[in-house]
C-alpha cells in the first residue's frame, strides 16, 4: 500500500500538494477567525486535595480564584510595627482592596488580628495574601503595575515590597529572552548540518520544509482545539518541539533513501515509490511507537498530562502524513533535481558506491565492533551505567518562586518568606471543611469550635502556625491555612500530611459534630504528593502498555524475538542515563549556569514518566529505521553479517544527521526561563545524543554480533499468530534462504 501511496503522490504530484496546501488554508484561516488560548488547570480528578479546591470553588467561589502574595520588608533600623511604618502598610493594604475583583485583606498588624504571625520574629518582614476572586487568566494583564502602585505609601516610605504567588507567576513572566527565536536557532543548525550530510540546497530545503509545513497545520489544529479543550501552555511548546524533531528525522529518512535509489537508477516516482515502501515503512512504526507512548500518558489519570500526551501525538501524526504524501508529491515535481544547487564537496555518485561496497566508515566500524563485540557491548554498558547513576537521587517536587530567575519580583519575595519565616511559609497546607448545618446561627459555638480546632493542629508536630480563614457569608464551609515547619519538598512535610488525613484531623475534630471525612487537606503542596502518589500507583501500567505494546509492534514488524526485547532494554538504558543526566544538572547544578539557571531545583513529579514516553518512542525512531534496513539487507542476501554491516553503512550518515537536527531543535530551547521546558529540553537532547552514538553505534553491532542466528529466531507458532507486516514494502527479494545466514558479524 505505501508503495503505491509513494508512486501515486509522485506522479500525481499536483492534485497532492493543492491538497495539503487546502488543508493548509482552511485549517489557518478557521483557527486564525477565533483562537483559543492555553489553559494550566491542573487537576487530579479522585485525590483529596481535588475534592478540597472542588469544594472551596463550589461552597465559596470567591476564595477559589487566585491570589498574589505581598511581602513588605522594613527599612534598615526600624520595624514594621512602629507608627509610621505601620500606617505605610496599613495605607497600602487599602489601596490592594480597591483593585479589581480582590477580595477581603486582613492587615496583620492591627491589635488582635488572626494574621500576626505573618509579622517575622525582628518585626522587619510583614506579608499578606491578596485574594481574587476570579482565575488569573480573567484579570487584566496591567493589574501587576496596579499594584506597585497601590503600595506607593510604603515604597515611599523606604520599604522594599516584592509581589510572588500564582497571580505574579502569570502576570510577571520572565523575559523570553533567546527562547523566543528557539525555532530559528534549530532550524538555522538544522540547515547547516544538512548542507554538510547532503551537500545540496535543494535536498536540504525539502524535509525542513516539509517539517514547517506539518507544524503549521498541526499548530492550527491545536488553536481550534483550545477552544473546547483545556490544554495547558506547555503543550504547544511541547508539540513543537516534537513535531518539529520528528516531522525533519521522517522526512529525511525518505528522501535519504529516494536519493540512494536515483543514485542507483531508478526513475524518481519508482524512486519516490520504493522508498515510502521502505523508509515509510519505518517511518510508520516509528510514529506509531511514538504515539502509543504519548497516548500512554492518559492512563496517570492527570488530565493535563494526558491532554499534553494527545497534543504531541497530533503533532507526530501530522508529521508522519506529511512525510508519506506532500514529500513524495515534492520529489515527484522536481525529479532529478532533488540533488541540484550542490556544495563543492557533494559526489553524490561516489556516496553511492562506497555504500553499496560497505566501504564507508560505518562499515568499517561496524566490522570493528563485530570482531571484538564483548569489548565494545561492556564498555557501552558500563557507561550507561554511570550515567544513569544520579537517577538513585531523584527527587520530585514541582519548581516554585524559588526557581524563579534572579532579579525578578517574585524570586525576591520567595527569598524574604524563607528567611523571615522558614520553607514552610512558601507551601501551606490548606484544609476545608463543612460547618454544621446551623453553623450561622450559633455563631459563637462554631468560632468557638474553629478555635479548638486550630489549637489542637498547632499542637501537632510539623506544624509551624495554623491560620484560619475567612468563612464564605453563608458559613458552610471553613477553611484554614497550616504552615509547616519544613519545605514542600521535604519528606517530613508529607508524612505532616498523611498525618493530618489519617489521625490528626479527625483527633481535632472529636466532639466536634463534624464529619472527618468530609474535611480535606489541599493545596499546592499537597496536591503534589497526591500527584506523586498517584504515578506510583499507575507507573506499572503505563510502563507495561509503552513496552508491551512497543515489543508486540516490533515482533510484527520484524520477525523476531530477540530484535524487540533488545529495542526495549536498550530505549530504557539510554532513557535511564538521560534522567541521570538531568538529576546532575538541575538537582546537583553541574553546568547550570550554561542552560541559565539560577538554583537547584526538583524535578516535577509528571516529569519522569512523561519524558519515559517521549524519549522511549524517539528512541525507537532511529532503532525501527536502523533495524528495517538491516532487515531489509537480511532478506536480500541471507547474510548476517553484510545485513549489519550494510545496513549500517546505510543509515548511519542519516541517522547521526537526524539525531544532530533534534538535538539542535531541543538545545534551543534550553534558553527557555521556565524550568519544566528546560528539563524536558535537556532530557530530550540527550537521549537522542546517547541513543545515536552509544546505542545504535555501539551496542547494536555488537549485541547483533554476539547473539548470530538468533537476532531473527521466531517460533514457528508464534510466526503463525502474528499478522505480517511486510516493512520492506514488497521492494526486495531474499537471495537465500533464512537458513543459509552467518551465524555472527566478523
Amino acid at each position: 500500500m505505501l508503495h503505491r501511496l509513494g508512486g501515486l503522490a509522485a506522479r500525481q504530484h499536483w492534485w497532492f500538494l493543492g491538497a495539503w496546501l487546502v488543508v493548509a488554508v482552511v485549517v489557518g484561516t478557521w483557527a486564525n477567525r477565533d483562537p483559543g488560548r492555553p489553559v494550566d488547570n491542573f487537576t487530579i480528578p479522585g485525590t483529596e486535595s481535588q475534592r478540597a479546591a472542588e469544594l472551596l470553588a463550589s461552597q465559596f467561589p470567591a476564595a477559589a480564584g487566585t491570589s498574589a502574595t505581598v511581602v513588605f520588608q522594613a527599612p534598615p533600623g526600624t520595624t514594621v510595627t512602629a507608627p509610621g511604618p505601620s500606617q505605610a502598610v496599613s495605607s497600602s493594604l487599602t489601596n490592594l482592596g480597591g483593585l479589581p475583583r480582590a477580595g477581603t485583606i486582613l492587615d496583620p498588624l492591627q491589635p488582635g488580628s488572626p494574621l500576626a504571625g505573618n509579622v517575622s520574629a525582628d518585626q522587619r518582614v510583614v506579608y499578606v495574601t491578596v485574594p481574587f476572586s476570579v482565575p488569573a487568566t480573567d484579570l487584566p494583564a496591567g493589574l501587576l503595575d496596579q499594584m506597585r502602585t497601590a503600595v506607593a505609601p510604603a515604597t515611599g516610605a523606604g520599604f522594599d515590597v516584592a509581589f510572588g504567588g500564582p497571580l505574579v507567576d502569570v502576570l510577571n513572566p520572565p523575559p523570553p529572552g533567546l527562547s523566543a527565536y528557539a525555532d530559528d536557532i534549530g532550524l538555522g543548525l538544522a540547515l547547516v548540518i544538512f548542507l554538510l550530510a547532503l551537500g545540496s540546497v535543494t535536498s536540504t530545503l525539502l524535509p525542513i520544509g516539509t517539517a514547517l509545513f506539518a507544524l503549521g497545520v498541526s499548530h492550527g489544529l491545536v488553536t481550534l482545539l483550545e477552544r473546547g479543550v483545556e490544554i495547558g501552555t506547555v503543550g504547544p511548546v511541547l508539540g513543537v518541539m516534537l513535531g518539529l524533531g520528528v516531522g525533519i528525522d521522517y522526512s529525511l529518512f525518505i528522501l535519504n533513501r529516494h536519493r540512494q535509489e536515483l543514485a542507483a537508477g531508478a526513475a524518481p516516482s519508482d524512486a519516490a515509490a520504493l522508498a515510502v515502501a521502505t523508509s515509510g515503512s519505518a517511518v510508520v512504526f516509528a510514529g506509531l511507537t511514538v504515539c502509543l507512548a504519548m497516548v500512554a500518558l492518559g492512563l496517570m489519570g492527570v488530565p493535563y498530562v494526558r491532554t499534553l500526551g494527545l497534543v504531541a501525538a497530533l503533532f507526530v501524526v501530522v508529521a508522519v502524513l506529511a512525510a508519506l504524501t506532500l514529500l513524495p508529491a515534492l520529489l515527484g515535481l522536481l525529479g532529478r533535481r532533488v540533488d541540484s544547487l550542490r556544495m563543492p564537496w557533494h559526489h553524490p555518485g561516489a556516496d553511492a558506491a562506497a555504500t553499496e561496497r560497505s566501504e564507508g566508515l560505518a562499515a568499517r566500524w561496524a566490522r570493528a565492533v563485530g570482531r571484538r563485540p564483548w569489548i565494545f557491548a561492556t564498555t557501552a554498558l558500563v557507561l550507561l551505567a554511570v550515567l544513569a547513576l544520579p537517577v538513585r537521587h531523584i527527587d520530585l517536587g514541582f519548581p516554585d518562586d524559588g526557581s524563579a530567575p534572579a532579579g525578578t519580583t517574585q524570586r525576591e519575595a520567595y527569598d524574604l518568606l524563607t528567611q523571615a519565616f522558614g520553607p514552610g511559609v512558601n507551601g501551606p497546607l490548606l484544609i476545608v471543611g463543612p460547618l454544621p448545618a446551623d453553623a450561622k446561627a450559633q455563631a459563637q459555638q462554631t468560632l468557638a469550635t474553629i478555635e479548638g480546632f486550630v489549637q489542637r493542629l498547632e499542637a501537632l508536630p510539623g506544624v509551624a502556625r495554623v491560620v484560619p480563614g475567612t468563612n464564605p457569608p453563608d458559613d458552610t464551609i471553613a477553611f484554614i491555612e497550616v504552615i509547616p515547619t519544613t519545605g514542600p519538598d521535604d519528606p517530613a512535610t508529607a508524612a505532616l500530611v498523611e498525618h493530618l488525613r489519617s489521625t490528626g484531623i479527625p483527633q481535632a475534630l472529636q466532639g466536634t459534630g463534624i464529619d472527618a471525612s468530609q474535611v480535606y487537606v489541599g493545596g499546592p503542596t499537597a496536591a503534589l504528593i497526591d500527584l506523586t502518589d498517584r504515578i506510583d500507583q499507575r507507573l506499572a501500567v503505563i510502563l507495561a502498555v509503552v513496552l508491551g505494546g512497543s515489543f508486540v509492534l516490533l515482533m510484527m514488524v520484524f520477525r523476531s524475538l530477540f530484535v524487540p526485547l533488545k529495542a526495549v532494554v536498550m530505549n530504557l538504558l539510554s532513557i535511564g542515563a538521560a534522567f541521570g543526566v538531568i538529576v546532575a544538572v538541575f538537582q546537583w547544578g553541574w553546568g547550570k549556569g550554561l542552560i541559565g539557571l539560577d538554583s537547584l531545583i526538583t524535578v516535577a513529579p509528571f516529569i519522569p514518566v512523561m519524558l519515559f514516553a517521549i524519549l522511549f518512542g524517539l528512541s525507537m525512531d532511529y532503532e525501527v529505521f536502523l533495524l528495517s534496513r538491516i532487515r531489509e539487507e537480511y532478506v536480500r542476501s541471507g547474510d548476517s553479517h553484510e545485513a549489519v554491516v550494510t545496513g549500517l553503512a546505510n543509515t548511519a550518515k542519516v541517522i547521526t544527521a537526524a539525531a544532530a537536527i533534534m538535538v539542535s531543535v531541543f538545545l534551543a530551547y534550553v534558553t527557555n526561563p521556565e524550568p519544566t521546558v528546560k528539563m524536558i529540553a535537556v532530557g530530550l537532547a540527550a537521549a537522542v545524543l546517547i541513543d545515536a552514538t552509544v546505542v545504535r553505534m555501539v551496542l547494536v553491532p555488537a549485541t547483533m554480533a554476539l547473539a548470530g542466528r538468533a537476532n531473527w529466531w521466531l517460533p514457528s507458532w508464534l510466526g503463525r499468530l502474528l499478522p505480517h507486516i511486510d516493512v520492506e514494502g514488497g521492494a526486495r527479494t531474499p537471495a537465500a534462504p533464512p537458513t543459509a545466514t552467518a551465524d555472527r558479524v566478523a
